[in-house]
């Protein structure tokens, strides 16, 4: 039986609570040049004693040794096993759900990140230096007002966040099956977007895409900071089965970034309005805390640093999420995970297959009485190194929230 229907079955209404604390990339290693990650550097006294209420142990987002993205990496967390074809779920259709973008069914959507290439076309910096949200929002307004319609398919481009955007394709027979034009590497030209099958929707897709691709780099090329486009995650809605009907919650999500905003409204969770960072996601949860029973609260920055290399920046943030643990255990909730969606080394400066610190508190939990949060504590948990698609599973037998399988 696949598990998640098996949890569809036994899945129980109760008034009990569970919180997903989801650190993004807060997973780190060790190296010659430095022994401890920036888990073991941090101050964290506050998720110190909760781990000595917890199990632990350390998640596997997709399968030993994969790399994952950030759309599989949340979706493990939620029960979804992200190797399943109808999970593989493209950026593009993530993008657009997190910005409340109306993506109808037969909407083919894909990210955007503005960057900077050289007069050689190499690409210098795929973020195009971390662009400011306004600059984007001016970029994206300059190509859609020159790049409406191709070839009988309309095109939207909407701004995201900094130098992300989405660009939605809307006709009837597109495909999916377009290779991404974004090498995610700097040093490396803008790769020339592919059909992926021999069909005649995916090369009238590819036509479309790869004119796309042209007038946009002609429209952006006396861009000073951001003088071309790369595109990755061409996809449409999967239609998933949401977490109401599969395991009878009634779930938000305090989220500021859009693409974790848009995992959670595909998988049917209440996508709350945040005014602020990290104190005012908590301060959400104490606001709407009556009204709900799972809550996904997603720490961005962590990963954000990571990526950039800025141990001490991860590590701030790791403490400021800890500062701010007590407020959440004031409310006395039945569950609280704590983990990460994949690692992000600062050693490597973007997402690994390391696997993840993991820890579950409940009152019913079995305690290790592990000394501290990390990855080496977490080393020692009894729960070892496990799929994160076993959480779900885990936080809703420690919420009593599931019947007993067989007579």
């Amino acid at each position: 039986m696949n598990p998640m229907n098996m949890l569809k079955d036994l899945a129980l209404k109760t008034d009990s609570k569970i919180v997903f604390l989801v650190i993004d990339g807060v997973g780190g290693i060790r190296s010659a040049n430095r022994q401890r990650t920036e888990l073991e550097l941090a101050i964290t006294p506050h998720l110190d004693d909760l781990a000595r209420s917890s199990i632990c142990g350390r998640i596997m987002p997709v399968w030993y040794g994969i790399t994952p993205g950030s759309g599989p990496g949340h979706l493990s967390l939620f029960g979804y096993d992200p190797l399943e074809p109808k999970h593989d779920i493209g950026r593009g259709v993530l993008e657009a759900l997190g910005i409340d973008f109306d993506l109808q069914k037969t909407d083919m959507a894909a990210r955007g990140n503005f960057t900077k290439v050289d007069k050689k076309g190499i690409i210098m910096n795929r973020r195009a230096g971390r662009l400011p949200t306004e600059k984007c929002i001016a970029l994206c307004e300059k190509l859609q007002a020159k790049i409406t319609n191709i070839d009988g398919v309309e095109i939207i481009i909407r701004p995201v966040r900094d130098y992300r955007f989405v660009v939605v394709f809307r006709g009837e027979n597109l495909s999916s099956s377009i290779t991404d034009t974004d090498p995610q590497k700097v040093g490396l030209a803008p790769r020339h977007p592919e059909a992926t099958e021999d069909t005649p929707s995916a090369r009238f897709t590819q036509q479309v895409v790869a004119k796309f691709v042209k007038q946009c780099f002609a429209i952006l090329k006396h861009e000073k900071d951001a003088n071309a486009m790369l595109l990755r995650g061409f996809s449409k809605d999967p239609c998933l089965p949401k977490l109401p009907e599969l395991y009878k919650l009634t779930p938000a999500a305090i989220a500021n970034y859009p693409l974790y905003r848009g995992v959670a409204k595909l998988v049917g969770m209440d996508v709350l309005k945040v005014e602020g960072e990290i104190e005012a996601e908590f301060d959400l949860v104490e606001k709407v805390w009556p009204k709900y029973d799972f809550f996904f609260l997603h720490i961005k920055k962590t990963d954000s640093y990571g990526e950039d290399g800025n141990v001490e920046g991860k590590i701030i943030v790791i403490e400021q999420v800890d500062a701010l643990l007590p407020r959440l255990m004031a409310l006395d909730p039945d569950v609280v995970v704590v983990t990460g969606d994949h690692s992000t080394p600062t050693q490597i400066q973007g997402h690994s297959w390391h696997p993840v610190p993991f820890m579950l508190y409940s009152k019913v939990c079995d305690a290790d009485e592990i000394g501290e949060y990390s990855e080496r504590a977490c080393d020692q948990g009894s729960l070892g190194v496990f799929p994160a698609t076993a959480i779900m599973s885990l936080a809703l037998a420690n919420a009593g929230k599931l019947k007993k399988f067989g007579a």
